[in-house]
């Protein structure tokens, strides 16, 4: 790689401006970086009492974790536990949306939407590949954004279980899967849906999906397709530290991906209060990403 800076840096280099906007409203949130951590009552569809850690117990973000109430008893639950989290009607929403102000589905969403305006995409047109579903939350953003085909992906069945529980009517199909050992009925399967978008929101980078099960989801794509992400900012920067950064950097220098747009802005609260930065992507695939990761094939 040249001494120059590559697209996408140029990209993120010209958000910090929102980053930090984002940063100064995020830290005024309820005062959240301040206070303590207490317990939160329920009031979002019937979801149980939950408690943070005390917010100068600085923790890691894969290693947050929060206690709920069930049954009289307190149960200590990692942030990362999708598919205990998944179980209960609201508390995913209530911890990571209502507690945390994470708005992820409809930044991402939204920025996606802004491309296609931009280049005379109506949404309607687009076949969506929900990558890390989870309980619905982006393909309910989508559908509000007149995506009329959104097919759902992901590794837990708690996920699937919640999205039909909780949006049933969000989703033309819901696949429980893994994509690092897909078996080829499996794959013509999804490719009979002839998809032209991939979103994957609040996934990457935690070994949640993998690099290789990115770029199979990719694959299933048609050329000319749009992807929509985020990732958490510090993955992107610094390949020594992401799979993910290699592999974006190295797919818009190749021109396998088309880069439309990128920035920074405040993903959720830590459980500190302090704000977790990351990066929404917008691109065109133009060549197939499996081809810029030595032994992946498809």
């Amino acid at each position: 790689m040249s001494g120059n800076e590559s697209t996408l840096e140029r990209g993120l280099n010209q958000s910090l401006h929102r980053s930090a906007r984002n940063r100064s409203r995020s830290r005024n949130h309820e005062g959240t970086t301040e206070r303590p951590a207490r317990a939160h009552s329920s009031g979002l569809g019937g979801a149980p009492i939950v408690a943070l850690p005390e917010p100068d117990l600085r923790l890691s973000q894969d290693a947050e974790w929060f206690l709920v109430k069930r049954d009289g008893e307190w149960q200590q639950v990692r942030f990362h536990d999708y598919a205990e989290i998944y179980k209960v009607h609201g508390l995913y929403e209530k911890i990571f949306y209502r507690i945390l102000k994470c708005d992820s589905p409809t930044v991402v969403c939204n920025a996606l939407h802004a491309e296609l305006k931009r280049e005379g995409v109506s949404p309607q047109t687009l076949r969506v590949f929900d990558c890390g579903a989870g309980n619905g939350m982006v393909g309910e953003q989508l559908k509000k954004m007149g995506v009329e085909s959104v097919v759902g992906i992901d590794i837990l069945p708690e996920a699937r279980e919640a999205a039909r529980r909780d949006r049933p009517s969000v989703y033309l199909d819901y696949f429980v899967m893994d994509l690092t050992a897909i078996a080829a009925g499996e794959r013509q399967t999804l490719s009979n849906f002839r998809l032209n978008c991939l979103t994957c929101v609040a996934a990457l980078g935690f070994e949640d999906i993998p690099v290789a099960a990115f770029a199979q989801a990719a694959s299933l794509i048609e050329v000319g397709g749009w992807l929509a992400f985020n990732i958490k900012d510090e993955f992107v920067r610094d390949p020594a530290k992401s799979e993910f950064a290699r592999l974006i950097r190295v797919a818009f220098e190749n021109g396998v991906l088309e880069q439309k747009s990128s920035f920074r802005y405040v993903h959720r609260l830590a459980t500190d209060g302090k704000p977790l930065e990351y990066v929404t992507i917008v691109a065109r695939k133009r060549g197939e990403l499996f081809s810029q990761i030595p032994n992946v094939t498809v």
